[in-house]
């Protein structure tokens, strides 16, 4: 294959893609094809293994689902992208719905789970290369 300003290589080490353009330095696509999910449709990311510094969830998750009380010893951002999700943050409920962003701090007890009618999708960003959940209930 050759891109604008040269060649361009494709690997797919176990499942994901990797990239490197030439005179732009390293990059990485995972293609959704590549992705795998959960049986209920959760896509886990760990940044580590891809260079990142950040990990993630996409969930996707039926009505009455979502995950038991945890924490993490770093902070977690949650960005609603459709559905009703109910977020317990140190012992406080907040309901949340399209386009809301929620931040909880690190060590701080949280869970959520979807209240709607709809499947909630949520992007569950973790601010660190590897997620570290402790599980408390």
């Amino acid at each position: 294959m050759s891109g604008p300003s040269g060649p361009l290589t494709l690997l797919n080490p176990a499942g994901y893609g990797t990239a490197s353009h030439q005179g732009r330095g390293m990059y990485q696509v995972i293609r959704a094809a590549d992705q795998q999910r959960s049986p209920g449709g959760t896509l886990t990311f760990e940044g580590e293994v891809h260079g990142s510094g950040v990990s993630f969830f996409l969930v996707n998750n039926q009505p009455g689902e979502g995950p038991d009380l945890h924490k993490h010893p770093y902070s977690e951002t949650w960005i609603v992208r459709g559905g009703k999700g109910r977020f317990t943050a140190d012992s406080e409920d907040i309901d949340a719905g399209p386009g809301d962003i929620l931040v909880v701090a690190p060590e701080t007890p949280h869970k959520f789970k979807n209240v709607g009618t709809e499947r909630l999708e949520v992007i569950c960003i973790h601010a660190s290369p590897r997620i570290v959940q402790e599980a408390l209930e």
